[in-house]
């Protein structure tokens, strides 16, 4: 008997789900739910737990970004050509792109981060380094990868080598829109 709740497979008996402990009399059918052969199929899914070797049990769709894979190198350089002009639209686009990257609707808009740290003379900016690797891992987390703190990794280097905790951030941008 599968649960309908959490998609379990229990005893045939079971008065109650043996994983989320929902009764089985209070269950209505899922959407597409068939009987055949005295088993219950659910449009060609495998039951609980028994998926093919080697696939994950809980498979994501592809997501698509707005945003676009970005050269790192040619961002440091045209950074550096613009004296910083290119590093301002990069700190927006970098804060516009983990946000989504993210999830997070509430989060603080790249044009008004800028903004913050122009007018705490800077002080905004070390907390946006952290802020962004808390999206990042808060990307890795929803894909099912527990990794080391990138929050903490870009503070320290936001601290000491700004351009690097950009260059790290656009990396893992880019794997994300290559779908890795």
């Amino acid at each position: 008997m599968i649960c309908n709740s959490c998609g379990a497979q229990n005893n045939d008996g079971a008065a109650f789900c043996a994983i989320c402990g929902t009764p089985f009399n209070q269950q209505q059918p899922f959407y597409g739910q068939q009987q055949f052969n005295g088993q219950q199929q659910f449009n060609n899914q495998q039951p609980y737990g028994q998926q093919p070797y080697g696939q994950p049990m809980y498979s994501q769709p592809m997501r698509s970004y707005s945003f676009q894979e970005r050269n790192i190198v040619m961002a440091v350089v045209f950074s550096l050509i613009t004296f910083g002009i290119y590093g301002i639209y990069w700190f927006i686009k970098l804060t516009d792109e983990t946000n989504e990257l993210s999830g997070d609707p509430n989060a603080t808009s790249g044009g008004m981060a800028f903004l913050l740290s122009l007018v705490t003379l800077g002080i905004y900016g070390i907390y946006w380094y952290y802020k962004r690797g808390q999206c990042i891992d808060q990307y890795y987390a929803s894909k099912g990868f527990m990794q080391s703190s990138n929050a903490v990794l870009y503070l320290v280097l936001g601290l000491v080598f700004g351009i690097a905790a950009y260059c790290l951030m656009q990396n893992e941008l880019n794997k994300a829109v290559n779908g890795q």
